[in-house]
């Protein structure tokens, strides 16, 4: 990771246009913004798609970037985060939108009761595994709303969906997300049992 110093010099080669100092903050932040791009996608070339157009937004716009606080990288960092949110979001409207609510709706599941709480037992790799399991609309509700904090009207806003659809989807995709991982879960416990 780039000391403050070194971010500020590279953000300043940035807005200068300078290939190295692009380079540079591409490579430092590569991993930060994969690990948001892949949280709105479920296949690895569509993360890879939204990062880099949301690097190219991040230079084109980088010159009017200035921290918005004291710890120089925490603000980039809360910037780029931001460039990739909405990126992944330019995303989901272009490719996903009119399929919005449709793939998940007419499966039914059957849930058995769990009396023990798996919570503790999972990675964050298989959180984000199931998250993209979920269909793109799921997907990106249940994104904008429990990891980026948005209210209901806000991601209505950002989606052009109602707001009535953004709650039922964040309701249809917990609902899912937890199906999903009950059925890691018991194929987890299957394997341990063989």
């Amino acid at each position: 990771m780039l000391s403050a110093d070194e971010l500020t010099y590279h953000v300043e080669g940035c807005a200068l246009n300078n290939r190295e100092s692009q380079k540079i903050l591409y490579s430092s932040f590569y991993g930060y913004a994969m690990a948001i791009c892949d949280r709105y996608t479920n296949k690895q070339e569509d993360a890879v798609e939204i990062l880099n157009d949301g690097f190219l937004k991040v230079f084109r716009e980088i010159h009017h970037y200035q921290p918005a606080y004291a710890d120089v990288v925490s603000s980039f960092k809360g910037w780029l985060r931001k460039i990739m949110v909405y990126t992944a979001i330019d995303h989901f409207r272009k490719y996903h939108k009119h399929r919005m609510v449709t793939q998940l709706d007419n499966v039914v599941y059957q849930v058995p009761a769990v009396h023990e709480s798996a919570i503790d037992k999972i990675s964050y790799e298989e959180i984000i595994r199931a998250i993209q399991e979920l269909s793109p609309g799921y997907r990106t509700v249940l994104n904008l709303f429990v990891i980026e904090g948005l209210s209901h009207d806000e991601i209505a806003g950002q989606l052009g969906i109602s707001t009535g659809t953004s709650k039922s989807n964040l309701s249809k995709a917990r609902r899912q997300l937890q199906k999903i991982l009950y059925k890691q879960n018991q194929i987890q416990v299957a394997k341990n049992a063989v």
